[in-house]
């Protein structure tokens, strides 16, 4: 649902190693300087005066590498990256229209961010081009709340911290299904799906979206009913990315209870982890729809005899504690769950609860855009579960874990309820019926060095093959906004439908299709392609 928790570092080490790759060139990929000059100075005489020179960063203003890092998630993402040629900060739709006109003049791609949390760095970076631009949104996040319908007017730009705070603002009894990690983008958390601590009671984000806005490939801006139910269908699940910059979701508020209970309990594996999470796995994807029950699976005391593996089970149930209690003594006893480890509080704190900040700190915290931490690199990947993993797998799989020094998370996130109940063909996101969990693997590290990245990446992608047994098949299921481009790239150029489907079908299953015969209409030119966009179909 949300990034990877960071590790905890010394403030020197911190501050050492930033201002290393703060000060670092970017690879240059035997790039020519005057090359790079004269594709940078044919995009800014195109824009000429549409677009205020004010807004525009290049790489010798001395703003440009404090924005490009401003939401950099993940530093690994920029070890074989060249810098952008510009980064531009739009103010209005106009200036989106002169940069998409002036990307199809000169075939200069453009990279989308409004939050900067891509696994991969997708809205930042790029490994298929030397020449690209960066269209940062943070300038376009207003929020419109109208409460007399309870709707939301969200721009791109937004963080889900702030829509969180604006709700919060109005009311406190009204929330929206969406992610935990406050400084998580809109633009991307939307277009991808959404997971969330409420969707098993009204599903994910993209359940509740009522209509967009999109500037297009012509430079047209178009609102649900001129964009057409296809290209919305695709906005909502598919990557908006791939069919042009999205500039604002309408979403439909959801009305919570005044109080909402939550809880973390934590067990080793000596402590009877193994037979707690086994049966986890068996009941909560079909437990009460107001309840969200999730697993966390990481080593504890790493750097001794005594290592072991700790499972921490979280939960937001909306209602008290009493029938959260009982819920649980029924379904899950051997949890032992007691009302002394349940909290209740209102559902903003609750937020800030699973941000990671304490239910009593104040509001405006969820409107710091800063990354928790831009010091450090990590990868993850995902699965689907569509069958619970047995006690005896669940063995196997934490005696791989515990092999080596290798630091690891593993979330499992329950679906079923409200996601379950749409049709797997109504939004591009397939994991509906039948999908029990989504589970994500990250590994994490704040050293630098090429043999430093590739030796966790080689644990991880190990790892993800050790677990092929015990996840979805045909296809092996994977979530979009966890993305992975171990799972397929596509090449410069137009990419072949066949050739995208390795990775494509992973995301979205039979989707997939619809999803490159939207693209083949919308964007025929293939203007917005990056190393996972929807191909044309041909």
């Amino acid at each position: 649902m949300n990034s990877p928790l960071s590790l905890s570092i010394t403030p020197l080490l911190s501050l050492l190693f930033f201002l290393f790759l703060f000060l670092s060139p970017f690879p240059s990929h035997s790039l020519n300087p005057n090359t790079f000059t004269s594709a940078q100075q044919s995009f800014l005489q195109c824009l000429n005066s549409s677009f205020p020179s004010n807004l525009i960063f290049t790489p010798t203003n001395k703003n440009y590498t404090t924005l490009l890092f401003s939401s950099i998630q993940n530093l690994r993402t920029l070890t074989n990256s060249p810098k952008p040629l510009l980064i531009l900060t739009p103010t209005q739709e106009s200036h989106i229209q002169s940069s998409i006109s002036c990307s199809n003049t000169l075939n200069i791609l453009l990279r989308i961010r409004s939050g900067g949390h891509d696994y991969e760095g997708l809205s930042y970076a790029s490994t298929m081009s030397n020449f690209f631009i960066i269209i940062d949104l943070q300038k376009l996040n207003s929020i419109t709340i109208d409460s007399s319908v309870s709707t939301a007017w969200v721009q791109a730009g937004a963080t889900l911290g702030e829509v969180y705070y604006a709700i919060a603002m109005k009311s406190r009894v009204v929330g929206f299904p969406a992610g935990s990690c406050p400084t998580v983008g809109v633009g991307g958390h939307f277009s991808g799906g959404g997971l969330s601590t409420i969707m098993r009671a009204y599903g994910i984000a993209i359940d509740n979206i009522i209509d967009a806005r999109i500037v297009n490939a012509k430079g047209e801006v178009l609102d649900r009913e001129a964009m057409g139910e296809d290209l919305f269908w695709a906005l909502r699940g598919g990557g908006g990315a791939s069919f042009g910059v999205i500039l604002s979701y309408k979403i439909k508020l959801v009305q919570v209870p005044p109080k909402v209970t939550v809880f973390a309990i934590s067990k080793t594996l000596e402590e009877g982890a193994t037979k707690l999470v086994s049966k986890f796995q068996n009941i909560a994807y079909n437990l009460d729809k107001r309840l969200f029950l999730q697993s966390l699976l990481q080593p504890v005391n790493e750097n001794s005899p005594n290592k072991t593996i700790q499972a921490t089970f979280s939960s937001l149930f909306l209602g008290n504690k009493e029938e959260l209690v009982s819920i649980l003594k029924q379904s899950f006893p051997e949890l032992e769950l007691k009302e002394t480890d349940c909290t209740e509080m209102s559902w903003i704190e609750s937020v800030l609860n699973f941000a990671g900040y304490s239910s009593d700190s104040p509001l405006n915290v969820l409107l710091n855009r800063k990354p928790w931490s831009n010091t450090t690199s990590f990868k993850n990947k995902s699965d689907l579960l569509t069958k619970p993993i047995t006690e005896e797998e669940w063995n196997e799989i934490f005696r791989f874990l515990l092999e080596g020094d290798q630091w690891f998370m593993l979330i499992i996130d329950p679906l079923g309820g409200m996601v379950a109940e749409v049709s797997e063909t109504e939004t591009p996101f397939p994991h509906r019926k039948g999908s029990l969990y989504d589970i994500q693997y990250i590994t994490q590290w704040t050293e630098e060095g090429i043999e430093t990245t590739e030796k966790h990446l080689k644990w991880i992608r190990k790892f993800y093959e050790f677990m092929t047994a015990y996840v979805s098949k045909n296809p092996r299921g994977a979530y979009l906004n966890y993305r992975d481009l171990d799972l397929g790239v596509n090449g410069e150029g137009n990419t072949s439908y066949m050739k995208a489907s390795v990775w494509g079908e992973k995301y979205f299953k039979g989707n997939f299709r619809r999803l490159a015969q939207v693209k083949s209409v919308v964007d025929p030119g293939n203007l917005f392609r990056y190393e996972q966009s929807i191909p044309l179909l041909f």
